[in-house]
């Protein structure tokens, strides 16, 4: 008799895993892991360039058919390590202006020339239209002393110590290109010695 009964809960034991296999859910199909790579390689892309935006303007044309509204941008790109760019977008709508700005300010980037990686060798002044901006060399710990659109190019730039004055006109975009010129206009000693014919020691 224990024998017997030895065996049916046995079988009882049996049925109960068959039960427990089949009421376990499927499996799911493994992803294609070479989809998933490709959208983490594209997540985890860093950016070349910081931007900024510097203005964005609003256009209204009035026609027999009501107002149509177009707007400008203007945007600063850079590495903050002295490269830098400037550019201008019109569309639309206010994100397709600055992708477009972003855009042209990327084809356009510059280098510039500076010193301990935080100010610029000598002083220069910057001319676009009626705008005109100077900019001084300034010892380490002075800081950026602008504001507006000249802030916001030497940022970009990588300038961590400067003086700045701005005269005539302030429009954002003319004084925006007046810094860039000025910037651009740096030369570092090395780049002198060598168009002069002479060794830095002469120079200095």
């Amino acid at each position: 008799m224990e024998e017997k009964i030895e065996k049916v809960e046995a079988v009882e034991t049996e049925e109960n895993t068959n039960t427990e296999k089949t009421s376990r859910p499927a499996k799911r199909e493994p992803r294609n892991r070479g989809e998933k790579r490709q959208r983490d390689s594209r997540q985890r892309q860093p950016k070349l360039y910081e931007e900024a935006t510097i203005a964005i303007g609003r256009v209204t044309k009035v026609t027999k058919g009501g107002r149509h509204f177009r707007f400008s941008a203007v945007v600063v790109v850079g590495d903050r390590k002295g490269k830098v760019g400037l550019g201008t977008g019109k569309a639309n709508e206010v994100p397709d202006a600055i992708k477009k700005a972003k855009e042209a300010a990327v084809k356009n980037i510059v280098t510039v020339s500076l010193v301990d990686n935080r100010t610029i060798p000598h002083e220069a002044i910057g001319v676009c239209s009626a705008s005109k901006v100077m900019l001084k060399p300034a010892n380490k710990g002075t800081g950026i002393k602008a504001g507006g659109a000249v802030r916001k190019v030497l940022e970009m730039a990588g300038v961590k110590d400067i003086l700045s004055k701005s005269q005539g006109s302030k429009t954002k975009i003319n004084t925006a290109y007046a810094t860039l010129r000025a910037l651009q206009s740096q030369k570092s000693v090395e780049e002198v010695a060598r168009l002069r014919g002479k060794k830095v020691e002469d120079l200095i």
